[in-house]
């Protein structure tokens, strides 16, 4: 008989569970107390080009670990309520695609203060803010996406029939007011409870899936992985 595996597997799920949240929280942590909006975000480039873009790198990285983590919790949720799995981890990952495509245009944006200078990348960014692109259509979802997971998540009990497994799905419901758009600061107190809920929703989460994750990868493919990384970044460079 074949055997089967969940995928991508638990220890993928593991790594976006833990480190999705507290990327987005150190992203964010990494340039609060600058003004949200983009002329600020912009200007705050200016003054410190390397820590926003590590700020925003973090920020980028961190949404991308979020699918694993939504698939994670989808599972869960799909053993006794497989319609509200469905339609939540569809609706997040969609808004997932929208996020990162949002943090694309806001690394164009400091790329262009470095070749026009502050004022004109402020002037260009204010004249192209409203501009179509096909992602507008999942700017709703980027919101109401949260709401469903942590409505399947309360439903199916999937942090627990307890107080603090409802607690975590409320914290989780949060994660629906971090702004969205392109050049958000996202540091004031509403963001930062907004990423606090998924940190205090899926590290948890994140810790069970890791104990009950099965024998580690080998090492060699542990190995791999880690030069890969390097790698990989370094092939990008070059163009």
């Amino acid at each position: 008989m074949t055997r089967t595996h969940s995928l991508p597997g638990p220890w993928v799920e593991a790594a976006g569970l833990l480190l999705g949240p507290l990327l987005l929280l150190a992203g964010m942590l990494t340039r609060i107390g600058q003004d949200d909006f983009f002329p600020g975000q912009l200007a705050a480039y200016a003054r410190q080009p390397g820590t926003m873009t590590l700020s925003y790198s973090l920020f980028a990285a961190g949404l991308v670990l979020l699918w694993p983590a939504a698939v994670a919790l989808a599972r869960r949720i799909s053993a006794t309520h497989p319609g509200w799995a469905r339609w939540g981890v569809t609706l997040v990952v969609l808004g997932l695609f929208g996020r990162v495509f949002h943090a694309g245009v806001s690394h164009l944006a400091f790329q262009m203060v470095d070749a026009l200078g502050l004022e004109a990348a402020q002037k260009a960014v204010a004249g192209t803010y409203g501009a179509f692109h096909v992602f507008k259509a999942v700017n709703v979802v980027i919101m109401a996406g949260w709401i469903v997971l942590a409505i399947g998540a309360y439903r199916a009990r999937a942090f627990g029939p307890d107080v603090a497994g409802v607690a975590r799905c409320v914290a989780l419901a949060l994660a629906t007011g971090l702004p969205l758009g392109v050049l958000k600061g996202s540091t004031d107190l509403p963001s930062l409870l907004a990423v606090g809920g998924l940190v205090v929703a899926m590290a948890p989460l994140g810790v069970s899936v890791l104990r009950q994750a099965g024998p580690a990868p080998r090492w060699w493919a542990v190995a791999l992985t880690v030069a890969a990384v390097p790698a990989a970044f370094l092939l990008g460079l070059s163009g």
